[in-house]
């Protein structure tokens, strides 16, 4: 590609970037297709395969769309028990989504109530025989900061619950403790208020199977934030303030990509939490990053790293759509999403899965 063509190129991407509307990512999901329990067994569910053809398979055959020499990215982030419920000095109930830890003794969360708290609430909450306390102390956009009387690390581990999707439409059950949870996830990652749905299908026989097979697999360590929820509400994309999380991608992570893109292998992301993470640490060059990310990755954006991704199906107008449009163009995203319901997939959280490469716009 020539100097002109390049420049035609960016210019291109540009304009469709600024003109892209959040309207055009709203589509029909039927209720009934919403998952709201996992699969008997996490390799039973379905793997929609859009790679140079499309197939409709069982999970555990993903090993063969892999080749020796490839790499497979994992985040290996763990789901903490991030909803807490408590009551107002007032008498209230207020329900706490945690979002993330500053620091010690400061979280920033989600709040909800029947009427809108305000600076310096105190909000109480039964821990074994005695009451712990959290103050609220500022905002930060839609979240709140809360201080809290000790550890509130311990507090939400021994009180929280699992925090399931409200599509999900029910309270955690038993099963939500395991199945809500990928097998690889580091439980000294324990942070995250969301899993990593795409890693949930891989159980350790299948991954032992494709390492068997040659493939490397590497990890990433991202913070699922609640406002991965968050549908996009600004008439153009371009917009759109994007959630920040933070991540962690490492030097041997780092080394891994450049030894695969070497050999001419390909890099595989598991969800779109990977992919975030990943573009992040290497929009100049490979190199290790640790920190906020407030990548916003949307049609118009060129992919620096990724070959393939493994990814659910994501809610209409959620920024996580947009980055699946981008990764494969916008009317390829929507023929499989169409496809996908007519087919009866199963949708979000604990739906199925589909398998994609990289199309260059």
């Amino acid at each position: 590609m020539g100097p002109r063509d390049h420049c035609s190129r960016v210019q291109h991407l540009l304009e469709l970037r600024a003109c892209m509307k959040t309207k055009k990512f709203n589509y029909d999901l039927p209720k009934h297709l919403i998952a709201q329990y996992p699969t008997k067994n996490r390799t039973d569910s379905r793997l929609l395969v859009a790679l140079d053809c499309v197939k409709h398979e069982k999970f555990k055959s993903i090993v063969n769309y892999f080749n020796a020499g490839d790499l497979l990215v994992l985040n290996h982030t763990s789901v903490i028990p991030a909803r807490l419920f408590g009551e107002k000095i007032s008498g209230g109930k207020v329900e706490v989504l945690l979002e993330r830890f500053l620091d010690a003794n400061r979280t920033l969360v989600q709040l909800k109530s029947s009427r809108a708290t305000k600076e310096l609430t105190e909000l109480f909450f039964i821990h074994g025989n005695h009451r712990v306390s959290a103050k609220v102390t500022g905002r930060r956009n839609n979240f709140f900061i809360l201080d809290w009387s000790s550890d509130p690390h311990d507090i939400f581990l021994s009180l929280g619950q699992i925090p399931l999707p409200s599509y999900m439409q029910r309270a955690p059950e038993k099963i939500d403790e395991e199945r809500y949870e990928t097998i690889y996830a580091n439980p000294d990652k324990k942070e995250s208020v969301a899993a990593p749905t795409a890693g949930m299908h891989f159980d350790s026989s299948l991954l032992k199977e494709i390492e068997d097979k040659g493939v490397t697999i590497g990890y990433i360590n991202l913070q699922v934030g609640a406002g991965t929820f968050q549908p996009v509400k600004t008439e153009n994309i371009s917009d759109h303030v994007i959630h920040k999380e933070l991540i962690e991608v490492d030097l041997t992570l780092i080394n891994q990509i450049k030894e695969t893109k070497s050999k001419g292998k390909k890099v595989i992301a598991v969800g779109t939490t990977s992919v975030r993470a990943i573009e992040t640490a290497c929009q100049l060059e490979y190199q290790p990053f640790k920190g906020e990310t407030d990548l916003f990755i949307y049609p118009g954006y060129e992919f620096k790293v990724v070959d393939c991704m493994l990814t659910n199906f994501h809610l209409p107008k959620s920024s996580l759509l947009m980055l699946v449009a981008a990764f494969i163009g916008y009317e390829q995203m929507m023929n499989l999403y169409n496809l996908a319901i007519a087919k009866e997939y199963r949708f979000l959280s604990y739906g199925d899965a589909m398998l994609i490469k990289y199309h260059e716009i």
